[in-house]
């Protein structure tokens, strides 16, 4: 159980949690629950109510009802803003509290937590409490005989769903209310059934800052039962979803078959992190231990595709197994941990299943390749590293989520490009040169959402994320994230 000293702990002794629907907080209607588990130890971290389909329907007319009244959506927009910065500095002033709860919740290390997620979910409702103010519209010039005023109105949707993941819980959470709110809908929020709580201490912020009742409803639920009604509900005029392809194209034909509501989808990753061999080593090493071992893999953009040209590729990869020989593997509520455990026994089964796929195929494997020695009772798996990986290798082509990369030779430019390409994905991509002019000419021959150079995973609230290809359709974050929740109406009024 959670030690006392620990800010949290309040939180976790009111149990079992419950569903936030229309102001709320409530049991399922069947009265299930499901456990939540610390993936460091395996024990119950906490009980929380399962959303059932019922709940579901519960929460999307509460929804509804909120946003036909306008409780929200017609309230003056500076008052929507000050709500959504008002959310930010409560995140902010209970960051210490949200960062353990994601690290128990989900296993990351705690200064991951509260250095980077706490503070970028605090900074997303900042960022689009600003844009609240400035979602305008625009007049035309209309050609025909007579006189008219053409202009165009940017409304809200309506009621969205959105189901988020397990791997960024609060920071996903933000992604998807913050811009959402901001353009005036009312939300429904399935948060995954392996990482509940940050959602549900985010619920009790929104609600002490006095968010109408019904605009946020939050249902932790299994995806198949509570993230399946969501998608197929036919008074939900939106749907958000991250997470894997598999489960995207689902949602795609659920959302179809029942009203043709409007999608979003931000899905897998097999990302290339390509090493040049005029790149400074030491930062590219760095960036690639970064890529592919931050959250422990479990990340849609991880580097997880590393590409070194053949000049380079030993003298890396040396450097590389040294850093990865240091790393401190244990318990993510640690200080010292650089790297926790995988989110859930399934996880950890999943990704050790993958290393024996790599090693039955072939490929060399340097380091790692199963389970620290001492920490038997979670989810760890050790940093692993395959060497001489051919780019057909279900290691190279299937995403893992999890902490393995495949290291994969190159030769030159046009070899690079056509094995970096060569995915069903294009979420992201890294590049390492000191060459300016190759830089931006390889930058612009990926097919990937964002290419990061001489860097790695650089995320803000005013820079678009999404991908190409199997990655996902639309772009979340920045001002595009406001195009998915918005409609363009065009009124046209004859003045002459």
């Amino acid at each position: 159980m959670i030690a006392e000293e620990l800010e949290v702990a309040a939180f976790l002794k009111s149990q079992p949690k419950k569903l936030f629907i229309g102001g709320r907080w409530t049991d399922a209607a069947d009265g299930k629950t499901f456990e939540t588990l610390d993936p460091s130890t395996g024990e119950i971290l906490a009980r929380v109510a399962e959303a059932a389909a019922e709940d579901v329907d519960r929460a999307v007319a509460a929804a509804r009802k909120s946003f036909d009244r306008g409780t929200w959506r017609d309230l003056p927009p500076a008052e929507r803003a000050a709500a959504l910065w008002k959310i930010g500095d409560m995140i902010e002033e209970r960051a210490t509290e949200l960062a353990q709860l994601e690290t128990l919740d989900n296993g990351m290390p705690i200064n991951d937590a509260l250095l980077f997620h706490a503070p970028l979910a605090a900074a997303t409702f900042r960022y689009y409490a600003g844009w609240v103010t400035k979602l305008d519209g625009a007049t035309q010039q209309v050609s025909l005989p007579g006189k008219y005023l053409s202009y165009t109105l940017r409304e809200p949707i309506g009621v969205v769903g959105q189901i988020i993941p397990w791997n960024f819980p609060l920071l996903m959470a933000a992604w998807k209310l913050a811009p959402a709110l901001a353009c005036g809908n009312s939300v429904v929020l399935k948060p995954s059934e392996e990482t509940p709580l940050s959602a549900l201490m985010l619920a009790e912020l929104i609600q002490q800052a006095e968010v109408p009742d019904g605009v946020v409803n939050v249902v932790p639920g299994r995806g198949e039962i509570a993230g399946a009604r969501l998608a197929a509900h036919s008074d939900v005029d939106k749907i958000a979803f991250t997470g894997s392809t598999e489960v995207g194209k689902l949602i795609a034909r659920a959302s179809a078959d029942s009203n043709l509501k409007r999608v979003s989808l931000e899905l897998g990753g097999k990302s290339p992190n390509i090493v040049f061999a005029d790149a400074d080593l030491t930062r590219a090493v760095s960036g690639a231990f970064f890529g592919i071992f931050f959250n422990q893999g479990q990340v849609c953009s991880a580097g997880s595709r590393l590409f070194v040209q053949e000049k380079v590729y030993d003298q890396t990869l040396d450097e590389l197994l040294k850093t990865v020989a240091e790393t401190r593997i244990g318990p993510g509520i640690d200080p010292v941990t650089q790297m926790g455990p995988l989110v859930s026994k399934t996880q950890m089964e999943r990704v050790l299943g993958y290393i024996s796929v790599g090693n039955r195929e072939g490929a060399r494997l340097l380091a790692g390749g199963g389970r620290p020695a001492g920490l038997d009772s979670g989810y760890f798996v050790k940093p692993t590293v395959f060497a001489h990986v051919d780019s057909n290798m279900r290691i190279a082509r299937e995403e893992i989520f999890g902490p393995v990369v495949s290291a994969i030779p190159f030769t030159d430019e046009d070899d690079l490009v056509a094995k970096a390409n060569s995915t069903i994905y294009g979420l992201v991509a890294g590049v390492w040169t000191s060459n300016v002019a190759r830089a931006h000419r390889v930058a612009h021959a990926l097919k990937a959402g964002t290419v990061y150079v001489n860097c790695y995973h650089i995320v803000d609230p005013v820079t678009p994320w999404g991908g190409y290809k199997q990655s996902g359709w639309g772009r979340e974050l920045g001002p595009h994230a406001l195009d998915l929740y918005t409609e363009i109406k065009n009124v046209i009024v004859d003045i002459a």
